[in-house]
């Protein structure tokens, strides 16, 4: 059996998220289906990321085992014929046997878009977060530096999948502005469930008023849900880096 690795990217606005489910589109069921009729046999995905309905990714990668003997250089193309148009296999690569997506993966980078102007834009629905009242990207930024480091990210997590432990190591939390484009991106070594979206709307209340960048020490310290800001809309996040030990997978 061969491993194969795929990169891809996706639109998730019309998926209820990654993973495979019993009663709801996904994006994992989708691009199976798509292998599996190019493969000529059944195939199961592993990708490196749980990402919540809506949710998207300009970045992302999966795996699968197959007996096919297709040329991985003939994959992307096969696939992308069954796939689609919101979902585009870019490269695929044959790995070593004991390659997992999530499980080899290094670090992962998400980035969280706010169209911060009064007129919404019709091409931003579900694709940025529309926010009307002006953001002070500087405060922003503050509070998203806050962030770094090992900490227990308890108090910025919703209830969902279990986890053994809730302590994360964030590399980088940034916000910077693109005229009404605003931009949070975070790389840690790991997410818990909904962790970006509750980071964001900690970062907006202390935009608004609600809290001081300097209180987020606080809030994490506290592991109290209930003390940090709400889980923005999923339409703003993006998967957007990867990183992992065989280089031709990262982006």
């Amino acid at each position: 059996m061969r491993n194969i690795a795929l990169k891809l990217m996706y639109n998730g606005s019309a998926y209820h998220g990654w993973q495979v489910q019993k009663t709801e589109v996904t994006v994992a069921q989708t691009l199976q289906r798509a292998i599996s009729k190019v493969c000529g046999e059944n195939v199961s995905l592993t990708g490196c990321g749980r990402t919540d309905a809506g949710v998207h990714a300009e970045c992302y990668v999966a795996n699968f085992r197959t007996s096919s003997r297709i040329p991985v250089d003939r994959l992307p193309f096969a696939i992308n014929t069954h796939t689609p148009e919101d979902i585009v296999v870019t490269a695929a690569f044959e790995v070593d046997e004991a390659f997992n997506a999530i499980g080899s993966c290094i670090k992962k980078e998400y980035t969280y878009r706010i169209f911060n102007s009064r007129i919404k834009n019709p091409f931003y629905v579900n694709r940025a977060y529309f926010y009307p009242k002006h953001l002070d990207e500087e405060v922003m930024d503050r509070a998203a530096r806050a962030f770094e480091g090992t900490h227990d990210f308890a108090a910025v997590r919703s209830v969902g999948t279990n986890v053994k432990s809730t302590v994360r190591t964030i590399h980088y939390c940034r916000v910077t502005r693109a005229g009404e484009l605003l931009e949070l991106k975070v790389c840690a070594n790991g997410f818990l469930y909904n962790m970006v979206r509750a980071i964001t709307g900690t970062v907006l209340y202390a935009a608004e008023g609600k809290l001081a960048p300097e209180d987020i020490a606080h809030i994490l310290a506290s592991g109290d849900r209930t003390l940090a800001g709400p889980t923005v809309p999923p339409g703003g996040l993006y998967m957007t880096r990867l990183w992992y030990e065989d280089e031709r997978l990262n982006g």
